[in-house]
Parts: structure tokens; C-alpha cells; sequence
């Protein structure tokens, strides 16, 4: 595990980041908020673009919590086949939208505790759905962010928990809304597990990971 970058360090990595990708997105498809809670919810042990290619034939039909329900289980396991854990995920779906009709009146809440409540749902889901569609500053750590965090120093840390807190504890307030979309896309497609790209990548000067591949 590297050490912690210091302040103007990571001011210098997010300022890279940022002027190579200003308004980064999450590529996980959604219409709404629900279907991104769903579409998160479905991403656990699978990839995006096989999450995407799995829902956008079922969010046409089913993009609300009552849909889904009138859709129904089997229905639905149909759709999500081709992901890992389909079974489990689609009584998941099917319960957390039982839940926000019965509750939330068909709405998707807005805050972590009422998120995680939900079937499916861990800090991870809530933490997408609060920032990528309330635009709250949450940080969403993945295998991607963990690996990133851990290798540069930029939010090193023993377990998901921790690297959370060092991104919000270390990374200046102004990135903050971003910062997991740009470590999760630099790490997806730049610092991968195996064979890291480091001659591609922008902040190679400033990363404290010792196995450069140059």
C-alpha cells in the first residue's frame, strides 16, 4: 500500500484529470432514478456493458417500480439471464420495488439510509445513486477505485470503508463531485490490474506505484 499523496499532489492529479475528461460519466444506461438503482443494484460481479446490455431491451418496458412489479419475476430473470447472480438480483429488483411503492409512493428517496434499506442495495448502489443522480459528493468505492487508491496514494486504505474516508478526507472539496468517475475510469482503462498502462497514463510522474510498466 503507498502513502498518502499530500494535498498539492492530488491537487495537481484531479486538475489532470479534469482537463482530460471535465464532465465524466458513469456508464451504466438508466432512464431515471429508479432504473439506475436497479441497473447498479444488477452491476454487482458484473461488467457494465453487460449490465447494458441486459437492461435496455427491459427498462423499454419497465422504467418505473409498478412496471416491474406488473412485469414480475420470471419476466424479468428472462431479461437479466446473461448476468452473474441473476436469480438472487431479480427477487432483489422485485422486492426494493414492492418496497418504493409501498412506501416511497413509486419515488426513489434521496438519502443513504433509506437507499441501503433497500433489498439489493449496499453504501456502494446508495453511493452511485446519490451522486450520479442527486449530485451529492458520495464516492462509490469499486475494485477499480480500491486498486487506484491503494497503488498511487492518491486514497490508500485497508478495506472499501477506508479508501472512501481518504478520498473524502484527502481530495479537495472542488473534485469531490467527480472524483470517483475519474478514479474509476483511470482505473478501468489505465491502471488495470494486470499490466497497468502506465505509459498512457497522465499522472504516471506523480504515482507512487513501484511496478511501473514503462
Amino acid at each position: 500500500m503507498a502513502k498518502q499523496l499530500d494535498y498539492h499532489t492530488l491537487h495537481e492529479i484531479f486538475t489532470r484529470f479534469r482537463a482530460s475528461e471535465p464532465e465524466p460519466k458513469g456508464e451504466l444506461e438508466h432512464v431515471n432514478a429508479y432504473t439506475l438503482v436497479v441497473a447498479v443494484a444488477l452491476s454487482a460481479q458484473a461488467t457494465d456493458a453487460g449490465v447494458n446490455k441486459a437492461t435496455r431491451a427491459l427498462f423499454q418496458i419497465a422504467d418505473t417500480p409498478q412496471k416491474m412489479l406488473d412485469l414480475g419475476e420470471e419476466a424479468l430473470i428472462g431479461h437479466i439471464r446473461t448476468i452473474g447472480l441473476y436469480r438472487n438480483k431479480a427477487k432483489n429488483v422485485i422486492k426494493l420495488s414492492r418496497i418504493l411503492v409501498e412506501q416511497y409512493d413509486g419515488q426513489v428517496p434521496s438519502s443513504r439510509a433509506a437507499l441501503q434499506s433497500l433489498p439489493g442495495v449496499g453504501r456502494k448502489t446508495a453511493n452511485v445513486v446519490l451522486n450520479m443522480w442527486w449530485g451529492y459528493p458520495a464516492q462509490a468505492v469499486d475494485t477499480h477505485i480500491f486498486r487506484l487508491g491503494n497503488r498511487s496514494g492518491i486514497a490508500p486504505g485497508k478495506d472499501v470503508d477506508a479508501v472512501e474516508r481518504a478520498i473524502e478526507d484527502n481530495i479537495p472539496v472542488e473534485f469531490q463531485q467527480h472524483a470517483h468517475h475519474w478514479m474509476i475510469l483511470h482505473g478501468r482503462y489505465i491502471c488495470v490490474a494486470r499490466k497497468p498502462k502506465c505509459a498512457a497514463c497522465i499522472i504516471r510522474d506523480l504515482c507512487q506505484f513501484e511496478d511501473k510498466t514503462l
